[in-house]
């Protein structure tokens, strides 16, 4: 079984670098977090927009280029290598991918093409607090089509245009989309480590909603559209921590102390292994997801949940390692090093901690087990 990309696919990879290595520098990501008001980088949407890269998956009948997942995934590391200030997970691993699982005809003609032309930007709120959200917990109701509940906190939630909000429908879990400039919906921003991508408290009270899916299947269908969502998100955080690794490798060949390049000491040869190490654990993951994926298996929720743990896991070790690896100026403002680091820590959370999918693992493997027995 090969888990490799294809030729063309590793040229989309390459043209993708070389786009945002031009268009992209982490010039803007400093830009954004300098001006928190700013939300997200409009140039840079518009011109990712204009490559095709948001209707990467979405079929041609509906304004996409209709390559597939596997070509979204290598998209997809770019951008984490690049740490790009844009909504591109909330509209494409989320909006997108639920509207293209679940979403009717009409939905599915109404906003995959918006979509696709770089038109609207999505979030998903599921989120009520802390903790997980589970059915039990969940307070956000919808009565008459009228949604009235509070999510925080929302990624892009402050400067997107719809929202797919879980919410009780006579009882049941549903998902159901919202219109945010529309009637009975307030919002509020939320201060976060990573301000390069914002977030959001939505306040919704009587807002006019529309069910995706079928009723009473919300929790369900969020799990398919997270099993999605974290195949993608480790894969921006492989190429996130991939660069770490780079960065913390060249600085290491220049940097001096006591007459020799510091690569030379063991201390930092071992921080440079383990930061390989982890980084290659979780490449393999994120690969054995994308088949999964691309093929949609029945070994998606278990492969999802490897690849979400493991790049976590490895994104947050690598740029707490490259800061450490650079010093004393590796934790200055000048320096590049925390913006993987902010990125890293808002990339673990936002589709659930590390420990809800290390619980989802768990509980898939054992109904694994039990049905083989």
């Amino acid at each position: 079984m090969n888990f490799d990309f294809s030729d063309d696919q590793k040229f989309l990879k390459g043209e993708a670098r070389k786009f945002l290595e031009a268009n992209s520098p982490l010039g803007r990501a400093r830009g954004v977090l300098e001006n928190p008001a700013k939300g997200y980088d409009a140039d840079l949407w518009k011109a990712v927009a204009g490559q095709g890269w948001l209707g990467a998956a979405i079929p041609e009948e509906f304004g996409g280029l209709g390559l597939g997942h596997l070509e979204l995934c290598v998209i997809a590391e770019e951008l984490g290598r690049a740490v790009a200030p844009i909504p591109f997970a909330s509209t494409v691993y989320f909006l997108a991918e639920a509207i293209m699982l679940a979403g009717s005809d009409e939905q599915k003609a109404d906003l995959l093409p918006k979509i696709a032309a770089g038109e609207i930007i999505g979030a998903i709120a599921t989120s009520e607090g802390p903790g997980a959200t589970t059915a039990a917990t969940l307070q956000a109701t919808v009565t008459d089509g009228k949604l009235t509940g509070v999510k925080i906190p929302v990624t892009d939630g402050d400067i997107a245009d719809v929202a797919l909000v879980l919410a009780k429908e006579g009882g049941k879990p549903g998902l159901f989309l919202v219109d945010l400039a529309g009637e009975g919906v307030a919002r509020e921003a939320v201060k976060t480590l990573d301000p390069t991508r914002d977030a959001a408290k939505l306040v919704f009270k009587d807002a006019p909603a529309r069910r995706v899916g079928a009723a009473g299947a919300g929790m369900e269908l969020v799990e398919q559209v997270f099993d999605r969502a974290a195949v993608l998100i480790a894969f921006e955080q492989c190429g996130g921590s991939d660069r770490c690794l780079e960065m913390a490798k060249d600085y290491a060949l220049e940097r001096y102390a006591f007459g020799r390049v510091i690569a030379s000491y063991q201390a930092i040869k071992h921080k440079l292994a383990d930061m390989y190490v982890k980084n290659e654990l979780a490449r393999s993951n994120a690969y054995y997801g994308a088949w999964a994926l691309n093929t949609n298996a029945p070994e998606l929720p278990v492969a999802a949940s490897a690849a979400r743990i493991a790049a976590s896991e490895a994104y947050w070790f690598s740029s707490k390692e490259n800061i450490q690896t650079h010093g004393g100026i590796g934790f200055t403002w000048e320096m590049d090093c925390h913006l993987f680091y902010r990125r890293s820590r808002q990339l673990s959370l936002v589709a659930g901690a590390p420990r809800v999918w290390k619980e989802r693992l768990v509980s898939h493997l054992e109904r694994r087990n039990a049905a083989a027995a």
